[in-house]
Order: structure tokens, then sequence, then C-alpha cells
């Protein structure tokens, strides 16, 4: 089974999910992607993630940090 079809992936079933986007938006993304050597997926979660930590370091009512993660107080 492949992850568009929700294989499991860190211990998380990834899912297909769709977006919005300009044509500005998505040759953005495919730059970024590009340099990164990722593809547009992998990318937009990596920032999503790096975001959600830099602004809730200890994580949120929902979420937790993972098992040993150093947390900022």
């Amino acid at each position: 089974m492949n992850r568009k079809n929700g294989e499991r992936q860190g211990g998380r079933a990834a899912k297909v999910r769709s977006y919005s986007a300009t044509d500005e938006d998505v040759a953005m993304l495919d730059a970024v992607a590009r340099y990164h050597g990722f593809s547009k997926s992998a990318t937009l979660v990596g920032l999503v993630r790096r975001e959600f930590w830099r602004l809730f370091p200890a994580g949120t009512g929902d979420i937790k940090p993972a098992r040993g993660a150093r947390v900022k107080p």
C-alpha cells in the first residue's frame, strides 16, 4: 500500500488531502520543494510542523510532544 492510500508513516496513517492555491503559490511551493529535494506534500507538512512547534513548544490539549522531547517552558 502506498502513502496516498493510507500507508502508516512514523506511526500515523497518512491521508490524501487537497488544498486550494493560486498558480503563483504552487510555483513558490514547487521552488521550495525542489530546493530541499522533497515532494510538495512533504514540504508543506515540514513547514507546518516547524511552525506548530515554534508556536506551541509544549503542544496543545490534543497534541503532545514526543516522549523524551525537550520542551521549552
